[in-house]
């Protein structure tokens, strides 16, 4: 009798175990058709990395399969006082050490507002703190000599320096009588103290060839690039402010303010005779827009189509609007993404959208204040690790919902990529994906997952990712 009960037991056990697998199998399989039914491949080329033309640099960073990444080196209203150089110049081995391979200076040259200014409203170009005008001799980040040691120690520690370039306005001229006005204009530049780039009423709009350009900016003289004394000043001279730049000063590279202000046209031609890394502040979020700026200035653009999908899909919980398009899924390697600047922060949930940008193409740019300041340091860093190290190929996102996000870098040149997952929720998820590995031991570089998972020889491997916040899956070697 008791063997009678006890084979019965085992044999509802043996169902019931069937059962259970077989619900199992079943879930796995639904995730796996789910992921299959979702994945979507949203760049194609030939995998080689971002480059920003630094391969002429010697020393101990070199940068990884990933590319580069850029550090903006201020924000808005750093402190005066004339230090802002050697504060930076101090940070950038610790910066170097961390896989960052540029930064990008605020506008150095003397403005109208002397000692006191960011640097928007530009007087002298020429003037880096070493003339006694608008007030001050120093510039509100330091002096002349200061700007020359922060650029050599960069490149000591092999990283490019990009000028902030506002060429669409100026401030500080002397009240004249402009005849195409009728009243008196701020428009005479002649006694700036360089005594290079002087400028008058015709140099600015309106003026003998025309009535405006692209745009104006806040009631500041209009700098007219359609006269060839200017284009002559900004890039055509040996000693223009593009040449004077690059050879005297050794920036390796710009950043454009406010190209709404003037045609595209304006910068490919900065660009074709002067030469550097380029990059336009075109405040649009219309992707069309950024990719026609883009091409037509033969440079690289902010991705703000990006940056507020970004702010949309992290604070608002809607990761599914990472599907739609962004500046670097059209064009990765004229795409600069970014998460905070000095114009603008407003993403609230910065570390999930620096694991986006940090993992995925195009070139990510970290702000001063989030890693000096308000973000996890370490974090970041590991970050930024990973995408020299690991963000290689091109992109296939794998799923999303409201919640998750799942992307695979694909590789490139033997290196193997990556799998990221971001998770929104306030719980840990787990899914099912398709990797490009067969039967490999994974990881999480991250940390975050003490799972080491072998991949199935069809690739398929299930990761998980803990609550608000994310993880990033490669070879485990």
């Amino acid at each position: 009798m008791k063997k009678t009960h006890f084979l019965i037991s085992m044999l509802s056990l043996a169902f019931l175990s069937s059962c259970q697998s077989g619900d199992e199998n079943d879930n796995e399989s639904l995730q796996k058709e789910e992921v299959h039914a979702k994945t979507v491949n949203v760049t194609n080329h030939d995998g080689r990395p971002f480059s920003t033309g630094s391969g002429s640099l010697t020393g101990k960073y070199v940068s990884g399969p990933g590319g580069g990444v850029l550090m903006q080196g201020f924000y808005w209203d750093v402190p005066e006082g004339g230090n802002w150089w050697n504060t930076v110049k101090d940070k950038l081995t610790a910066w170097s050490d961390s896989g960052i391979s540029a930064v990008w200076l605020p506008p150095a040259s003397k403005a109208q507002n002397g000692a006191y200014s960011m640097g928007y409203d530009p007087t002298d170009y020429y003037d880096f703190g070493n003339f006694n005008q608008n007030g001050s001799v120093e510039t509100r980040f330091g002096s002349r000599t200061e700007l020359e040691a922060l650029i050599t120690k960069a490149h000591a520690e092999n990283m490019q320096v990009y000028a902030d370039i506002v060429i669409n306005h100026n401030s500080g001229g002397q009240s004249q009588a402009n005849p195409f006005t009728g009243t008196n204009t701020w428009t005479d530049f002649s006694g700036v103290a360089s005594g290079k780039f002087q400028r008058s009423y015709n140099d600015f709009y309106k003026n003998s060839y025309g009535n405006n350009d692209e745009g104006a900016f806040g009631g500041f003289p209009d700098l007219c690039h359609a006269n060839p004394y200017v284009q002559d000043w900004l890039w055509g001279r040996d000693d223009s402010v593009g040449k004077y730049y690059k050879n005297v000063m050794k920036f390796d590279g710009w950043r454009f303010d406010y190209v709404k202000g003037f045609g595209p046209w304006v910068v490919n031609n900065w660009n074709s005779n002067v030469g550097g890394f380029s990059v336009g502040e075109l405040w649009d979020s219309n992707v069309n827009t950024l990719e026609w700026w883009a091409n037509n200035a033969n440079s690289s653009v902010f991705d703000f189509a990006a940056y507020y999908k970004m702010d949309e899909a992290f604070d608002n919980g809607n990761l599914n609007v990472l599907n739609d398009d962004m500046m670097w899924k059209r064009n990765p390697y004229k795409a600069v993404t970014f998460v905070a600047n000095h114009d603008t922060d407003i993403i609230n949930n910065k570390m999930p959208a620096y694991a986006y940008i940090l993992t995925h193409e195009g070139y990510p740019t970290v702000f001063y204040r989030d890693y000096e300041e308000w973000l996890n340091k370490e974090r970041l860093n590991n970050l930024i690790w990973i995408h020299n190290n690991k963000a290689t190929g091109t992109t296939s996102i794998l799923y999303t919902d409201n919640d998750e996000y799942i992307a695979r870098r694909n590789g490139y040149n033997g290196n193997p990529g990556l799998v990221v997952y971001i998770n929104n929720s306030s719980s840990w998820q787990e899914r099912w994906v398709e990797t490009n590995w067969s039967s490999k031991q994974i990881k999480d570089f991250t940390g975050h997952s003490g799972w080491y998972p072998t991949t199935q020889g069809d690739k398929w491997v299930k990761i998980q990712a803990p609550p608000n916040s994310y993880s990033i899956w490669s070879l485990n070697q």
